[in-house]
């Protein structure tokens, strides 16, 4: 007979904000792994943990959380849903996040792909495993082309390139993923606070005319087991807010969290969403 195939460990999952920490739960539950996860209080939503097994901690205390998921026999961990990056003063470690934090060092100080990249380093130093969200829930990427019935127009397909460029000089400093432009002129950038509030902020300086285009890409070396962009129906009625015509994420480096409720919010609105190759959109002085 053959030998039985030992049951893979339970998949931690380190939840922020939004529907995707119960997503990639569900995906990994369908597949037949058990799952834990470990709620960020302030940021996991108490209805999208409640139907798995869970507790929840503070984001400082790292030792309650890394002893959670060892206690659930985790070994894979999965870091998912935004969280909005306190100050160390408002962190209040716990001893082993204290301890953490020092080893993670100058890249607390520095920007948020350089401050993840730490944290999977040292997580992978702990004896886990991290994988990307994108890697259990691979129906949730965004794929290359039209998502939807509307289609992108000459002018946005312009803005969408230097949207591009924009994103990648921000993402190149490690400063944001996205950006606005309305028919060449960027209108607001992405920083700290985030695309909701980055397209409120684009909303009261649009200008006449055709309205302008969200672009969301990876920033370039990313660490892409966490922070993926994101976007969701709620993105596309603040993109309809602020005016705009259109997004455009990178394919295969996007998170959809409702592709199904974010197509039916494009085509009421009537905007156009477009999964992009950044490589496509090269301005003539970035090619050789």
């Amino acid at each position: 007979m053959p030998a039985a195939t030992e049951p893979r460990p339970a998949l931690g999952i380190l939840a922020g904000g939004g529907p995707l920490p119960g997503r990639v739960a569900a995906a990994a539950a369908a597949a037949g792994r058990a799952v834990f996860l470990v709620g960020l209080e302030g940021y996991a939503d108490p209805a999208v943990l409640a139907p798995f097994p869970h507790a929840w901690a503070r984001l400082g205390a790292a030792g309650r959380s890394l002893a959670l998921l060892r206690a659930q026999g985790c070994r894979d961990v999965v870091l998912v849903g935004p969280v909005r990056r306190p100050s160390l003063l408002d962190l209040r470690p716990d001893a082993e996040g204290a301890r953490l934090l020092a080893r993670i060092g100058r890249a607390a100080f520095g920007g948020d792909d350089g401050f993840l990249a730490a944290i999977v380093r040292v997580l992978a130093e702990e004896g886990f495993r991290v994988l990307g969200a994108h890697e259990v829930l691979t129906e949730a990427v965004a794929p290359g082309g039209t998502l939807g019935a509307v289609l992108a127009d000459a002018q946005g397909m312009a803005d969408i390139a230097r949207g591009v460029a924009v994103a990648r000089a921000l993402g190149g400093v490690d400063v944001g993923q996205g950006c606005v432009v309305q028919q060449g002129i960027v209108l607001a950038v992405e920083a700290i606070e985030g695309t909701d509030a980055m397209l409120a902020r684009a909303a009261g300086l649009r200008r006449p005319g055709p309205g302008g285009v969200l672009v969301k890409l990876v920033k370039p070396g990313q660490e892409r087991r966490a922070d993926l962009p994101t976007i969701g129906p709620a993105t596309v009625r603040a993109g309809a807010a602020a005016g705009l015509r259109g997004i455009a994420v990178e394919a295969g480096g996007t998170l959809l969290t409702d592709r199904a409720g974010l197509i039916a919010a494009a085509d009421a609105a009537g905007l156009f969403v477009l999964g992009i190759d950044p490589a496509e959109f090269s301005q003539p002085e970035d090619k050789p």
